[in-house]
């Protein structure tokens, strides 16, 4: 595993390019003068560090600046569930800013730039950033959506319709944090056995499924990138193709 350093170049909030997306809501004065306190430094990993161990504590949270990589458990008899994907602009490690320890791994996918909290200074965002707090309190909600839906995906949908679900979604937030071009395609890190882990499914049986969709000219996922027909793949998702909701950036 290739280890962790502290970024040569630390990104002040004023110039925070995730500000310049329309994804995010935008800071106050106030707030960003905040959030320049509380944060701490920046750290940069190389694929395949995990960030953030399961059953262990943490002194840091992080917010992803770029990036892509996963939330994963892993059971008792040696296999992983992949909890969900993880894209620039996600809050990291408030399960263990909270409760101690860590209920899940978190690990990058690709290079990663972190930008890096004192676990310690948490309480004082509540304090004397209480619209802060409620952005907290607004993430945490949306996280126990998207997990309703992917419950709802595992326990519903056939293993077709479980795979088209989630490279909508997938395709959807990687386009809303400028991972795509002009064409829609975009980039697409992920390795099929992460699909596999979070859907459910074997190895067999989900390269036999993106194939289907492939065959269908649904999405076409090939040499890192994802291309999709919107309506068709949701279509055979059940699903909407939806843009996803402007949300708060800590």
């Amino acid at each position: 595993m290739r280890e962790s350093h502290p970024a040569v170049h630390v990104t002040v909030c004023h110039n925070c390019p995730l500000r310049q997306l329309p994804l995010f809501l935008p800071f106050s004065e106030g707030e960003l003068s905040f959030m320049e306190r509380f944060k701490v430094g920046e750290m940069s990993v190389d694929p395949g560090v995990m960030l953030l161990e399961e059953g262990q504590g943490s002194a840091h949270l992080f917010t992803i600046l770029s990036g892509l990589g996963i939330r994963s458990t892993m059971l008792e008899n040696g296999r992983r569930q992949v909890i969900n994907f993880l894209f620039p602009g996600d809050f990291v490690g408030l399960q263990a800013g909270l409760s101690d320890k860590m209920r899940h791994t978190v690990e990058s996918t690709t290079p990663m730039v972190l930008c890096v909290f004192n676990r310690a200074n948490l309480m004082s965002l509540f304090r004397e950033e209480p619209e802060r707090a409620y952005d907290l309190t607004w993430i945490a909600a949306v996280e126990e959506h998207f997990l309703g839906e992917t419950i709802a995906t595992l326990g519903q949908r056939d293993a077709t319709q479980r795979m088209a679900w989630a490279l909508l979604r997938i395709h959807e937030r990687l386009l809303s944090v400028g991972l795509g071009d002009g064409d829609g395609r975009v980039q697409m890190p992920w390795r099929q056995q992460d699909l596999a882990d979070a859907l459910g499914l074997s190895l067999v049986h989900t390269n036999k499924t993106i194939r289907r969709l492939r065959e269908m000219g649904a999405a076409r996922w090939s040499g890192g990138t994802l291309s999709i027909d919107r309506e068709q793949l949701g279509a055979v998702a059940l699903a909407d193709p939806e843009q996803p909701r402007r949300r708060p950036l800590i």
